[in-house]
């Protein structure tokens, strides 16, 4: 995939060795940890089956134009995000630099917790797994008291990987374990884009295809679970009730356009090295449909462990009550089982009921376990690790599990790294004697030392911050001032001739329709409904505090003033470049026009200006 010169001794645009590295490449970057960790817990809390409806709706008439008008664009300008904008009207200048921002502050948060999937992986292969059991404490005379009141998952995740503190206001000092993952994550991202294009080509051949075939491992082993059955019934069953509730279907909304990576930038940056014809209608769907397939086809085995972990916990709520009332009622171990326990409970409840009111026992019920959810870190590190102590061969599993996860975040970082170089490239903002492997080391060296503050003890607050409102507002935005810029800037006539010239045919009536009106409606309910919903409620973040009266619950706390500030800096930073440059531009019109008027030189007759050589 080595760059060539043409006719004019020029540099031409590196390109793809084929079209099956474009496609893998496209879909490593839509295909990502949200996939596996967020869809799988929206179906949950929204009625299991259900939520497919308000989801496919949105990849129809939101999702699959989008990514489509982005692969059109890209592969006819053959250019990164600043300049597809800038060549459209200069006036969209800042869309592009919006874009670029929002995938450089992305890649800050998500390489973290890349960071946090190689710690875990490092430890996986640990007999027993550290976070199976607890520690001792430092007179190693008995385990240590925060792990008791918690878990031993709970403290190996919280306490041990992020020693994190009780509040966002004290940072902690940095966790220099922590240091060193995140400076091996930023190495290996280092590696695989140290040539561009040429080397994520042949790294996608792995980190692309990997992900599906442990997800193929798990949902053969997680079948065979006891309880996974009651695992997948959760998520088949629709309660068709929840459809009334419009925040389905603004997580819905969300949800697609988030895990489709649509306005990073990175999508048009790899379509930009096609060859110019090429049917990108096909591309686009097809990586729209594989994405929501693969949600789908992740959730399975999730649920199916899920189910697996549920089945356990009630088991083991059950076997505490059977205690307790035997050694209370001086009852026979082998009279009171697992599989009579609802009939021997009855039967005591009519003989000696004042007897067995005087015992604590515990409320078991399995619907309550498996309405336990779990989305992002929490799934990742604390439930689903639970869930592997107890299968068969437990190391197997989470090495296997967290070289997925590791594989589905490093495709996307590719994504996000191609929308911060590409830009960067295309616009010379660095002086051409300066190797692009020089470039891309510069980007991941600052990119490392920024994201140095998620390593402190306050650091998973902070990711957090940059998770729920960076990677939010600002992609609605710009997506709905790319649709603007293409079909009222650029001309839907003009994208439509483009369309043909690439393709061999003119987009049909739904895209059209799609792209003048339903999208950028869409894009406009759901951007209104956000800022209501936000706007009704101060924010909130979950503390892991050990002093709290109820842990080991997390204690909920207001952000302070000045971390609010930050938040409403953070949603607004990444796209204020939009207004700003169109002002800047035109006020430079202005002054350009009186300047002409004052010379008496015409701007629209192009000889009144002396071209450079």
């Amino acid at each position: 995939m080595g760059k060539t010169v043409d006719s004019n001794g020029k540099e031409e645009r590196p390109k793809w060795d084929n079209k099956v590295q474009y496609l893998l490449t496209c879909v490593g970057f839509a295909v990502g940890l949200g996939n596996v960790w967020r869809f799988p817990y929206l179906c949950q809390i929204y009625g299991g089956g259900a939520f497919l409806i308000p989801y496919l709706i949105a990849l129809v008439f939101e999702g699959l134009p989008l990514l489509y008008l982005e692969m059109a664009i890209g592969q006819r300008l053959r250019m990164g995000s600043i300049g597809v904008w800038t060549s459209i009207s200069p006036f969209l200048g800042g869309v592009g630099i919006a874009s670029m921002t929002v995938s450089f502050l992305v890649s800050l948060f998500y390489n973290t917790i890349l960071a946090w999937v190689l710690w875990y992986f490092f430890h996986s292969f640990q007999d027993p797994l550290p976070w199976s059991q607890c520690p001792l404490n430092d007179n190693s005379t008995a385990y240590n008291q925060e792990c008791v009141d918690s878990t031993p998952v709970n403290y190996f995740w919280y306490r041990q990987t992020l020693n994190i503190t009780p509040d966002i206001e004290i940072s902690g000092s940095l966790q220099w374990t922590m240091v060193i993952c995140l400076a091996t994550a930023w190495c290996v991202v280092y590696i695989c884009f140290i040539r561009g294009i040429e080397t994520i080509g042949k790294a996608v051949y792995v980190t692309a295809t990997f992900p599906y075939l442990v997800l193929t491992i798990f949902l053969i082993q997680s079948l065979t679970l006891p309880g996974s059955t009651d695992g997948l019934i959760y998520l088949f069953t629709p309660d068709w009730n929840v459809l009334k509730n419009p925040q389905v279907w603004l997580d819905a909304a969300t949800q697609i356009f988030f895990s489709l990576s649509l306005a990073f930038g990175g999508l048009i940056a790899f379509s930009s090295y096609n060859p110019e014809k090429n049917n990108c209608q096909r591309d686009a769907v097809l990586v729209g449909v594989i994405n929501s397939i693969t949600s789908i086809y992740a959730a399975i085995p999730i649920f199916s462990i899920l189910g697996f972990k549920a089945t356990n916990n009630y088991n083991s709520c059950r076997m505490s009550n059977i205690l307790s009332l035997t050694n209370y009622l001086e009852i026979g171990d082998q009279n009171m089982t697992l599989d009579n326990y609802e009939q021997m409970l009855e039967h005591l409840n009519s003989t000696r009921p004042n007897e067995v009111a005087e015992v604590k026992l515990r409320s078991c019920v399995l619907q309550k376990f498996l309405d336990q959810s779990a989305s992002g870190t929490g799934l990742a590190f604390i439930v689903f690790t639970e869930a592997v102590i107890e299968m068969p061969g437990s190391q197997v599993w989470a090495v296997l599990f967290f070289v997925m996860l590791f594989s589905l975040g490093l495709s996307s970082m590719f994504g996000n790294m191609e929308g911060i170089l590409t830009p960067i490239r295309d616009l010379k903002l660095v002086p051409t004697w300066i190797p692009s492997e020089f470039v891309t080391a510069g980007v991941c060296l600052i990119s490392f030392l920024v994201a140095l503050v998620f390593t402190l003890g306050s650091g998973n607050y902070w990711l957090e911050i940059f998770n729920s409102y960076v990677g939010s507002v600002p992609l609605l935005i710009i997506a709905f001032f790319e649709l603007i810029g293409v079909i009222y800037f650029y001309g839907m006539q003009k994208f439509s001739d483009d369309i043909l010239f690439m393709t061999g045919k003119r987009p049909n009536i739904f895209w059209r329709v799609c792209w003048r009106f339903i999208s950028p409606l869409y894009l406009l309910v759901v951007f209104l409904a956000y800022v209501v919903i936000q706007a009704q409620q101060h924010p909130q973040y979950p503390a892991w505090n050990p002093d709290y009266v109820h842990f080991p619950e997390t204690e909920a706390k207001d952000y302070p003033g000045w971390v609010f500030a930050i938040i409403v800096i953070l949603s607004v930073f990444p796209v204020i470049s939009i207004p700003l440059v169109a002002i800047y531009r035109l006020i430079r019109c202005g002054l350009n026009r009186k300047s002409s008027k004052r010379f008496g030189i015409n701007p629209y007759i192009n000889n009144s200006y002396d071209i450079e050589t």
